[in-house]
């Protein structure tokens, strides 16, 4: 009997449909971008693909973590009996994955076919109210005892103290991290305008707030780790990848962002032509000799002498001469 719940397992690693709607979406508006790419001119077609293209990577982190089920993971290989009121032993795998807003549990056989069973389980608990109903509903659909031992470890009523851990620190660090993406939003905003010394301020918050979310998650370790023992073998949980990506990605928007603000003040012009947010100086020129509503034609300039414009400044009157335009 196979049973998986809410998410899939590829390669030990516990994925979830909603994680991968965000990566498919965001790979969707990488490809889109760089399909654009090539229309745009001159040598800033890198820098602007290599902006976009981190953008992207970072909002994708920001959203994919709190979807994911490996801020802590850990697991074993050994005999372990497979239902309750029965000595009869199955060689498999135990894994524990744990995310923001749960935990999964797996276990799959080696082989994966054993006394004419499938043994390849994924069975999702939420941190929510209802996880002591889940556990019961567990039970009842008579899941395989290693699955109900860990499950029971993250009860609400376990001594443990699993639950209230992992719980209220999966809580703030998901509060954090959807304040980090707003500060994204907010960056993304303000780097297509002229006050890039506030985009760079707001990315360096945006880093901090993804280092307030590992500071939340990671409290959880300060406190003495509970031994998880299944037969002859044990194990412990240690942070996973998702952990590690966000802290990578935290350490990247404070790079960037300090970077952009040292080079605004070093650099302003240079930074405002390379984030497309500078008028060219080529059309300052023309909107000086159009004007504000009108158009010279500039061949009949060249042919033709210096003209003499009647312009008003206030109540008094000025003489001003046009030369040809070259």
């Amino acid at each position: 009997m196979s049973e998986l719940h809410s998410a899939h397992v590829l390669n030990n690693h516990v994925f979830d449909p909603d994680l991968l709607t965000v990566i498919l979406v965001f790979s969707v508006l990488a490809t889109a971008f760089l399909l654009i790419a090539p229309g745009i001119r001159g040598k800033l077609r890198l820098v602007w693909m290599s902006r976009i293209i981190l953008s992207l990577f970072i909002g994708a982190v920001i959203i994919a973590v709190q979807f994911s089920r490996d801020w802590a993971s850990a697991g074993v290989e050994a005999d372990v009996t497979y239902k309750s009121f029965s000595s009869a032993l199955v060689r498999a795998e135990l894994g524990l994955h744990v995310g923001l807003s749960g935990v999964n549990v797996t276990l799959r056989g080696n082989p994966v076919v054993q006394r004419n069973e499938t043994i390849n389980y994924n069975e999702a608990f939420h941190w929510t109210d209802n996880l002591e109903q889940d556990y019961a509903e567990a039970l009842e659909r008579g899941l395989p005892s290693p699955i109900l031992y860990v499950a029971d470890k993250f009860r609400p009523g376990s001594p443990s103290g699993l639950h209230y851990q992992h719980r209220f620190a999966g809580r703030y660090a998901s509060a954090t991290m959807w304040t980090a993406f707003c500060c994204w939003l907010l960056a993304n905003i303000l780097f297509s305008m002229p006050v890039l010394l506030y985009a760079g301020c707001v990315t360096v918050t945006a880093g901090l707030f993804m280092f307030l979310s590992l500071a939340s998650f990671a409290a959880t370790r300060s406190l003495p780790a509970c031994l998880f023992a299944v037969g002859s073998a044990s194990f412990q949980t240690r942070l996973g990848c998702s952990f590690w990506l966000v802290l990578g990605t935290g350490v990247l928007c404070t790079v960037v962002g300090v970077l952009v603000v040292i080079l605004d003040c070093m650099l302003p012009k240079k930074m405002s032509k390379v984030f497309s947010v500078a008028v060219d100086d080529g059309e300052e020129e023309r909107d000086a000799i159009s004007g504000a509503g009108g158009y010279l034609n500039k061949t009949f300039l060249r042919s033709s002498p210096p003209l003499e414009i009647l312009s008003f400044t206030g109540s008094e009157r000025t003489w001003e001469a046009v030369k040809p335009f070259i």
